[in-house]
């Protein structure tokens, strides 16, 4: 029931929205692109065609036939169709574990499992991530499987052979997505505390994550340096980011972590103070869902770690927990109801539940009665649908042309794209480079053109400061309605 929930509410939101126009789901279809025609596995669009280090290359991978056998647009409309499906299987495949090890208790009512997994499968932001071409759903397939096979290996395979089986799935989610250190690490915990501590089958179940670790490892080491320094945050391996922040974001993102969810379930409470108050209850019956489940499953020891990640993560934490918003609401359930059973708990945890169960009622009906999860994707595709005829048709075909959306416009018009707004870390503080530092980029990768697609922005403000800098730098070639215009770098200047 949970996999049709998923499947039902997913099926809403396929669309023929743009490659690209999340940014992250641009650079994937290049990847899959490039692995399709042979080029290896290498971001085509950027000059010199560098080595990919930034993303594990297994959902490329899995993108690279479907590119490599439709055109753009079918290919983009299969991927989707392909992330549905993983979607409700995943959806299905936690509800079933769930239920099966009593997850939410030996009192839980059997119909609890599949509403809470299901409800929060078809979350708007859940659905946004999903009707693009995003990895988390192979990734919520992966940690599923992965946490069925560590709480209940198969009764058919000997135990070697099922912690074999496990480091497998790990090793794949690895080279899913870097995050899935934490799925390792928490696999780990959970077999030598709950499984009593099986040393033995130890080095089958690590062997394979540590394969696939040194492997990618490897060709991180081997070509990391291919990426232009002023480019890392977004192309560089995560190595720059930690190099570059530490431990500084810290102060920052671990009191970021509670947000989008109190936003998705407490934002119609109008007051500070109550929302505040109740937003510290739900968190608290989250902690203590996830104690309780610290015996019963090898996920808690997982989102504990995955959780420590984030905390210390200088991005946003929004795509992070979304997939993984099943776990952590069955964990939440799991601490409702415990304390269910309290009779003197029961009116103060039934406020709490009504507010929070009632609240993410009210933002999924609006979201779904005003296309909430394609509302930011729609306004960027109709844009680009304008401005990329006129690009594809009239820019030089040996143009390197700096903009947003860099991997868009290359799958559009084929023309050598770099990304125009840069940027890094100090610490906590984001830094943007000087026009000088942010000149010297441009001249690095050749930049014959520079595209504002937008009149606001990160990329209109470093535009403004270039042109401050340097005022007969740039010349406009076109212009489109709304601020938006295309400029030739002056090479004398």
């Amino acid at each position: 029931m949970a996999a049709l929930v998923a499947l039902g509410g997913g099926a809403v939101v396929i669309n023929r929205f743009l490659v690209g126009v999340f940014y992250d789901d641009g650079l994937y279809a290049g990847l899959a692109l490039a692995l399709a025609h042979g080029l290896g596995y290498v971001h085509p669009h950027l000059p010199h065609t560098p080595a990919a280090v930034h993303y594990p290359p297994l959902w490329p991978l899995m993108l690279a036939p479907i590119f490599g056998l439709l055109p753009l647009g079918a290919a983009a409309l299969a991927g989707k169709v392909l992330n549905l499906l993983l979607a409700a299987a995943a959806a299905g495949l936690v509800s079933w574990h769930a239920e099966r090890v009593r997850l939410l208790g030996d009192d839980a009512p059997i119909w609890l499992v599949p509403a809470v997994v299901g409800g929060t499968a078809i979350a708007i932001p859940i659905l946004a991530t999903q009707a693009v071409l995003f990895s988390e759903p192979l990734f919520a397939v992966l940690l599923a499987t992965t946490v069925i096979l560590a709480d209940r290996p198969p009764p058919a395979f000997s135990p070697r052979a099922a912690a074999l089986l496990l480091g497998a799935v790990i090793a794949l989610a690895l080279l899913e997505r870097s995050i899935a250190i934490a799925v390792a690490g928490g696999v780990t915990l959970w077999w030598l505390g709950a499984r009593r501590a099986r040393w033995r089958e130890l080095p089958a179940l690590l062997v394979l994550p540590a394969v696939a670790a040194a492997l990618w490892e490897a060709w991180l080491l081997s070509h990391r340096h291919a990426i232009d320094p002023a480019m890392a945050i977004n192309y560089g391996t995560y190595f720059e980011t930690v190099k570059e922040t530490g431990l500084a974001a810290f102060g920052r993102s671990a009191p970021d972590l509670a947000r989008p969810i109190a936003a998705l379930t407490l934002g119609y409470i109008p007051s500070l103070p109550l929302f505040l108050l109740f937003g510290a209850c739900e968190i608290a019956l989250g902690l203590y869902g996830l104690w309780l489940l610290r015996r019963r499953s090898s996920i808690a020891a997982i989102l504990v770690l995955y959780l420590a990640i984030l905390a210390i993560w200088p991005f946003p934490p929004d795509r992070f927990l979304w997939v993984v918003l099943p776990w952590l609401a069955l964990a939440w359930a799991a601490g409702v109801n415990a304390l269910w059973r309290h009779r003197h708990l029961r009116l103060p945890v039934l406020v709490v539940t009504i507010l929070v169960t009632g609240g993410y009622a009210s933002y999924e009906i609006r979201g779904f009665a005003n296309r909430w999860w394609g509302s930011t994707a729609h306004a960027i595709s109709l844009n680009w649908s304008q401005l990329l005829p006129w690009l594809g048709a009239e820019l030089p075909k040996d143009a390197v042309l700096a903009t947003d959306d860099e991997a868009l416009v290359w799958l559009y018009t084929g023309r050598t794209t770099v990304p125009f707004y840069v940027y890094g870390y100090s610490g906590r503080e984001t830094v943007e480079p000087t026009p000088a530092d942010h000149l010297a980029y441009l001249r690095r990768m050749g930049v014959t053109h520079i595209l504002l697609s937008g009149p606001a922005g990160e990329s209109a403000r470093e535009l403004d400061a270039l042109l401050g800098a340097y005022p007969g730098l740039l010349t406009i070639v076109h212009g489109w309605p709304g601020r938006r215009a295309l400029f030739v770098v002056n090479r004398e200047r």
